[in-house]
Protein backbone atom coordinates (compact mmCIF):
# COMPACT_ATOMS: atom_id res chain seq x y z
CA UNK A 1 0.00 0.00 0.00
CA UNK A 2 1.46 3.27 -0.97
CA UNK A 3 2.61 5.17 2.21
CA UNK A 4 1.74 8.90 0.71
CA UNK A 5 -0.45 10.61 2.48
CA UNK A 6 -3.66 12.36 0.85
CA UNK A 7 -5.95 15.08 2.09
CA UNK A 8 -9.71 15.55 2.64
CA UNK A 9 -11.74 17.96 1.55
CA UNK A 10 -10.56 20.13 4.25
CA UNK A 11 -7.36 19.48 3.63
CA UNK A 12 -6.57 17.33 6.56
CA UNK A 13 -3.41 14.88 5.37
CA UNK A 14 -4.88 11.27 5.78
CA UNK A 15 -2.81 7.89 4.56
CA UNK A 16 -5.06 5.24 2.44
CA UNK A 17 -4.13 2.74 5.45
CA UNK A 18 -6.03 5.22 7.54
CA UNK A 19 -9.02 4.78 5.19
CA UNK A 20 -9.07 1.10 4.79
CA UNK A 21 -8.89 1.09 8.52
CA UNK A 22 -12.26 3.14 8.54
CA UNK A 23 -13.44 1.10 5.90
CA UNK A 24 -13.42 -2.05 8.00
CA UNK A 25 -15.76 -4.83 5.77
CA UNK A 26 -17.33 -1.73 3.34
CA UNK A 27 -16.61 -1.26 -0.04
CA UNK A 28 -16.17 1.61 -1.99
CA UNK A 29 -18.99 1.34 -4.50
CA UNK A 30 -19.14 3.38 -8.48
CA UNK A 31 -22.08 4.20 -9.84
CA UNK A 32 -22.66 5.78 -12.98
CA UNK A 33 -23.47 6.13 -16.39
CA UNK A 34 -21.41 3.44 -18.79
CA UNK A 35 -18.40 5.24 -20.15
CA UNK A 36 -18.03 7.21 -16.84
CA UNK A 37 -14.99 5.33 -15.90
CA UNK A 38 -16.17 3.32 -13.10
CA UNK A 39 -14.14 0.36 -14.40
CA UNK A 40 -10.69 2.15 -15.57
CA UNK A 41 -10.97 4.71 -12.61
CA UNK A 42 -12.05 1.87 -9.57
CA UNK A 43 -9.03 -0.42 -10.86
CA UNK A 44 -6.82 2.70 -10.05
CA UNK A 45 -8.41 3.35 -6.90
CA UNK A 46 -8.48 -0.22 -5.47
CA UNK A 47 -4.64 -0.33 -6.41
CA UNK A 48 -4.19 3.24 -4.23
CA UNK A 49 -5.82 1.79 -1.76
CA UNK A 50 -4.21 -1.62 -1.28
CA UNK A 51 -7.64 -2.94 -1.64
CA UNK A 52 -9.14 -5.24 -4.60
CA UNK A 53 -11.69 -4.70 -7.30
CA UNK A 54 -14.60 -6.23 -8.37
CA UNK A 55 -16.33 -5.61 -11.38
CA UNK A 56 -20.02 -6.10 -11.20
CA UNK A 57 -20.41 -6.91 -14.53
CA UNK A 58 -17.79 -9.38 -15.16
CA UNK A 59 -19.24 -10.89 -12.45
CA UNK A 60 -22.32 -11.24 -13.82
CA UNK A 61 -21.00 -12.49 -16.89
CA UNK A 62 -19.02 -15.05 -15.40
CA UNK A 63 -21.96 -16.31 -13.12
CA UNK A 64 -23.99 -16.86 -16.64
CA UNK A 65 -21.46 -17.74 -18.50
CA UNK A 66 -22.69 -15.11 -21.37
CA UNK A 67 -21.59 -12.05 -21.86
CA UNK A 68 -24.24 -9.04 -21.11
CA UNK A 69 -25.08 -8.07 -24.48
CA UNK A 70 -25.53 -11.65 -24.55
CA UNK A 71 -27.95 -12.03 -21.48
CA UNK A 72 -30.28 -9.19 -22.74
CA UNK A 73 -30.69 -10.83 -26.10
CA UNK A 74 -31.65 -13.74 -24.85
CA UNK A 75 -33.41 -13.30 -21.43
CA UNK A 76 -34.29 -9.39 -21.56
CA UNK A 77 -33.50 -7.07 -19.32
CA UNK A 78 -35.79 -7.48 -16.65
CA UNK A 79 -34.01 -10.71 -16.09
CA UNK A 80 -30.79 -8.99 -15.92
CA UNK A 81 -31.52 -6.71 -13.69
CA UNK A 82 -33.15 -9.23 -11.49
CA UNK A 83 -29.77 -11.09 -11.26
CA UNK A 84 -27.55 -7.58 -10.95
CA UNK A 85 -29.43 -7.15 -7.69
CA UNK A 86 -28.47 -10.72 -6.39
CA UNK A 87 -24.91 -10.65 -7.78
CA UNK A 88 -24.23 -6.80 -6.31
CA UNK A 89 -25.85 -7.98 -2.52
CA UNK A 90 -23.31 -10.98 -2.50
CA UNK A 91 -20.77 -9.36 -3.67
CA UNK A 92 -21.24 -6.39 -0.83
CA UNK A 93 -20.46 -9.51 1.50
CA UNK A 94 -17.23 -9.09 0.20
CA UNK A 95 -15.38 -5.87 1.37
CA UNK A 96 -13.50 -4.07 1.62
CA UNK A 97 -13.16 -3.58 -1.77
CA UNK A 98 -13.56 -0.83 -5.29
CA UNK A 99 -16.77 -2.26 -6.31
CA UNK A 100 -17.71 -1.07 -9.63
CA UNK A 101 -21.32 -1.50 -10.76
CA UNK A 102 -23.59 -0.92 -13.89
CA UNK A 103 -24.80 1.72 -15.01
CA UNK A 104 -28.23 0.69 -14.13
CA UNK A 105 -27.72 -1.37 -11.01
CA UNK A 106 -28.17 2.06 -8.24
CA UNK A 107 -31.49 2.20 -10.02
CA UNK A 108 -32.93 -0.55 -8.10
CA UNK A 109 -34.19 0.30 -4.54
CA UNK A 110 -33.13 -2.65 -2.89
CA UNK A 111 -29.40 -2.36 -4.29
CA UNK A 112 -29.19 1.21 -3.21
CA UNK A 113 -30.34 -0.20 0.45
CA UNK A 114 -27.77 -2.76 0.24
CA UNK A 115 -25.19 0.02 -0.91
CA UNK A 116 -25.71 2.30 1.77
CA UNK A 117 -25.57 -0.83 4.42
CA UNK A 118 -22.02 -2.26 3.00
CA UNK A 119 -20.75 0.51 1.39
CA UNK A 120 -19.77 4.62 0.37
CA UNK A 121 -21.52 4.99 -3.12
CA UNK A 122 -19.39 7.74 -5.41
CA UNK A 123 -21.29 8.60 -8.26
CA UNK A 124 -19.16 9.36 -11.52
CA UNK A 125 -21.11 12.19 -13.04
CA UNK A 126 -20.24 12.78 -16.79
CA UNK A 127 -21.69 14.86 -18.88
CA UNK A 128 -23.14 14.07 -22.35
CA UNK A 129 -20.42 14.85 -24.39
CA UNK A 130 -18.38 13.70 -22.70
CA UNK A 131 -20.13 9.94 -22.25
CA UNK A 132 -20.68 9.97 -25.79
CA UNK A 133 -17.19 10.11 -26.95
CA UNK A 134 -16.04 7.01 -24.92
CA UNK A 135 -19.35 5.51 -25.49
CA UNK A 136 -19.13 5.36 -29.22
CA UNK A 137 -15.13 3.45 -29.09
CA UNK A 138 -17.34 0.03 -27.68
CA UNK A 139 -20.07 -1.68 -29.07
CA UNK A 140 -21.10 -3.97 -26.15
CA UNK A 141 -24.03 -1.28 -24.82
CA UNK A 142 -27.30 -3.33 -25.56
CA UNK A 143 -29.84 -0.34 -24.03
CA UNK A 144 -28.01 1.78 -26.87
CA UNK A 145 -28.52 -0.54 -29.60
CA UNK A 146 -31.32 2.09 -31.06
CA UNK A 147 -31.85 4.31 -34.13
CA UNK A 148 -30.38 7.11 -31.96
CA UNK A 149 -28.21 6.44 -29.73
CA UNK A 150 -27.65 10.01 -28.82
CA UNK A 151 -31.44 10.77 -28.03
CA UNK A 152 -31.46 7.18 -26.11
CA UNK A 153 -28.19 8.54 -24.19
CA UNK A 154 -29.91 11.41 -23.37
CA UNK A 155 -33.53 9.97 -22.07
CA UNK A 156 -31.45 7.52 -20.07
CA UNK A 157 -29.12 10.56 -18.02
CA UNK A 158 -32.57 12.04 -17.35
CA UNK A 159 -33.65 9.01 -15.63
CA UNK A 160 -31.08 7.77 -13.69
CA UNK A 161 -29.16 11.48 -12.84
CA UNK A 162 -31.80 12.05 -9.95
CA UNK A 163 -31.25 8.67 -8.35
CA UNK A 164 -27.31 8.77 -9.29
CA UNK A 165 -27.87 12.21 -6.99
CA UNK A 166 -28.69 10.06 -4.11
CA UNK A 167 -25.18 8.70 -3.83
CA UNK A 168 -22.58 9.82 -0.61
CA UNK A 169 -20.45 11.15 -3.02
CA UNK A 170 -20.42 13.21 -6.37
CA UNK A 171 -17.44 13.18 -8.33
CA UNK A 172 -16.71 14.80 -12.01
CA UNK A 173 -15.64 12.62 -14.43
CA UNK A 174 -14.08 14.43 -17.10
CA UNK A 175 -10.92 14.34 -19.32
CA UNK A 176 -8.40 14.57 -17.07
CA UNK A 177 -5.64 12.01 -16.07
CA UNK A 178 -7.68 9.14 -14.36
CA UNK A 179 -5.10 9.88 -11.30
CA UNK A 180 -6.62 13.12 -10.37
CA UNK A 181 -9.87 11.63 -9.96
CA UNK A 182 -8.25 8.65 -8.29
CA UNK A 183 -6.96 11.92 -5.65
CA UNK A 184 -10.69 13.20 -5.55
CA UNK A 185 -12.16 10.39 -4.30
CA UNK A 186 -9.80 9.16 -1.90
CA UNK A 187 -10.21 13.00 -0.79
CA UNK A 188 -13.63 12.87 -0.48
CA UNK A 189 -14.04 9.13 0.97
CA UNK A 190 -11.65 10.67 3.68
CA UNK A 191 -13.64 13.49 4.55
CA UNK A 192 -16.73 11.61 4.27
CA UNK A 193 -15.02 9.11 6.93
CA UNK A 194 -13.89 11.54 8.97
CA UNK A 195 -17.67 12.87 9.70
CA UNK A 196 -18.89 9.57 10.28
CA UNK A 197 -16.40 9.00 12.68
CA UNK A 198 -16.67 12.31 14.58
CA UNK A 199 -20.35 12.12 14.21
CA UNK A 200 -20.05 8.39 16.51
CA UNK A 201 -17.40 10.24 18.89
CA UNK A 202 -19.91 13.18 19.62
CA UNK A 203 -23.00 10.10 20.49
CA UNK A 204 -20.32 8.46 22.67
CA UNK A 205 -19.47 11.81 24.50
CA UNK A 206 -22.67 12.55 24.94
CA UNK A 207 -23.69 9.00 26.56
CA UNK A 208 -20.40 9.46 28.69
CA UNK A 209 -22.03 12.60 29.86
CA UNK A 210 -23.49 11.63 34.22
Amino acid sequence: MSARARHDLTGTPISEAAIVAALGARSVVLVGMMGAGKSSIGRRLAGRLGIAFTDADNEIELAHRLSIPDIFATYGEAYFRSGEARVIARLLEGGPQVLATGGGAFMNADTRGAIAAHGISVWLKAEFDVLMRRIKRRQDRPLLKTEDPGETLRALMSARYPVYAQADITIESREVPHDKIVDEIVGAVAHRLALQIDAADTVADRDRVP
